[in-house]
């Protein structure tokens, strides 16, 4: 019986997880991917411009709160990953998911060579890291007590969102994935 309860909390964390992933994974504007159009659309002299001023930022640009996820970080091989985490619950090429106990459930993304791009961390109830371990900064949650941020790191490669939803069980998703 407890171990349909686990299956059960398990799948049900899982796939709204696996949802909100994939939407990011698809989202150009949240991976930092312009379209084709507004590429084409820049003139060579706007496009230097831009270039010096991006080379300038990214110079000054702070660094990210979140470097790994109990040592798992993008760019990492997916052998790597699995002998440095226990409690792999579904393994493939594309993606591993870990359960580390009932309220605490990640998802390892993998490209084609098998190296990470993206981790997804999804904590139900009051277990989750605050908005300062993961963005490095706090974070003025809504009305309702959902909060959401994403932040981009040129510098490191990847971005970082943390999305908080509304309610006594709040489930907490933890995302940090690789620029295109």
């Amino acid at each position: 019986m407890k171990n349909k309860v686990l299956r059960a909390r398990v799948h049900a964390l899982f796939v709204p997880s696996l949802l909100v992933a994939l939407c990011l994974l698809l989202c150009p504007a949240a991976s930092g991917q312009q379209t084709a159009s507004n590429q084409n659309d820049k003139s060579s002299e706007a496009g230097t411009a831009t270039n010096d001023r991006a080379e300038s930022a990214a110079q000054s640009a702070p660094s990210p709160a979140l470097t790994d996820y109990k040592g798992i970080r993008i760019g990492m091989s997916a052998n790597d990953v699995r002998a440095k985490v226990d409690h792999l619950k579904e393994k493939s090429d594309a993606f591993d998911f870990f359960a580390f106990s009932e309220s605490e459930t990640a998802q390892v993304y993998y490209d084609a060579q098998g190296k990470v791009t993206a981790v997804s961390v999804v904590y139900s109830g009051d277990d989750a890291p605050k908005p300062e371990a993961v963005l490095g900064e706090a974070l003025e949650a809504k009305p309702d007590g959902s909060m959401y941020a994403l932040n981009r790191y040129p510098t490191a490669g990847y971005w970082v969102a943390y999305s908080r939803t509304a309610g006594k069980n709040p489930i907490t998703t933890v995302t940090m994935q690789k620029m295109q």
